[in-house]
């Protein structure tokens, strides 16, 4: 398929993909920016594309995935009340370390203790390793969707038993 079927294939059903984002998200832009990626990640792989019926049915996907990850963004953006003296307070620079390095430990601990090796290895290479992907997944001998399955699997882990720690 070339990128010109892809393309007219995406404008003809716009107006559609629209309505499938705008059922997921709150706002018009949200759903203008979730249709936007969709078709920059499928031009990517246009030519791997063999026909409008596939176009069509990998931009409905590539859309509703999109607009789950921006509604779990937005979910994890946390608020915080305004503390008009908070810009007066001086902190202790040296027990807020304190602080970051004991959140840190004990992250560590979780993703020692709960997640498997698979994870970790997945996690360190992503995180500490600044690889994506799909270096990861040519690596692991893997799919590219399966690592980041792993990765969300394993950052869900580690939230929810981090969330759990902190309730303690």
């Amino acid at each position: 398929m070339s990128k010109e079927t892809l393309t007219s294939t995406f404008t003809e059903l716009r107006k559609g993909f629209l309505r499938l984002a705008m059922r997921f998200l709150p706002s018009q832009e949200d759903a203008d920016d979730a249709l936007q990626e969709a078709f920059f990640r499928l031009w990517k792989q246009a030519d791997r594309i063999s026909s409008r019926e596939e176009a069509e049915a990998l931009t409905v996907v590539t859309v509703k995935n999109l607009c789950i990850d921006i509604l779990r963004r937005k979910s994890h953006l946390q608020t915080v009340e305004l503390d008009e003296n908070r810009d007066n307070a001086v902190g202790d620079p040296e027990s807020e370390a304190q602080e970051r390095e004991e959140r840190f430990r004990i992250i560590e601990r979780i993703i020692e203790l709960h997640l498997t090796p698979l994870q970790r290895q997945i996690l360190h290479m992503k995180e500490y390793e600044n690889k994506d992907y799909e270096e990861i997944a040519e690596i692991l001998g893997m799919q590219p969707p399966a690592v980041r399955m792993q990765m969300s699997r394993a950052r869900k882990e580690i939230r929810a038993c981090y969330l759990k720690q902190m309730e303690r």
